[in-house]
């Protein structure tokens, strides 16, 4: 059976607060060499290898182990699943 990784990308829904985001900006703010940068949103990513007859089960199984095991929160949470094989 294929082997895939998936990739779970968990960041706060737009609106939301993101206190780490905000003080990689301000840090960046007060060192004053990037002033260009006007906004940031910190994520966070894991790695998953599934086994998996196609692409759309590995995301799907991966999908399911994380709302059983509550990984992440859907109330607060965005969460994006992609899967490529390895």
């Amino acid at each position: 059976m294929p082997l895939f990784e998936v990739q779970v990308i968990i960041e706060n829904k737009p609106g939301m607060n993101d206190p780490e985001g905000e003080t990689i900006l301000n840090d960046l703010v007060l060192k004053g060499s990037y002033s260009e940068v006007k906004k940031i949103r910190s994520a966070k990513m894991l790695k998953f290898h599934i086994s998996s007859k196609t692409k759309d089960t590995a995301e799907k199984t991966t999908k399911k182990l994380c709302d059983e095991l509550r990984i992440y929160n859907p109330m607060v949470s965005k969460v994006t699943f992609s899967a490529k094989p390895i």
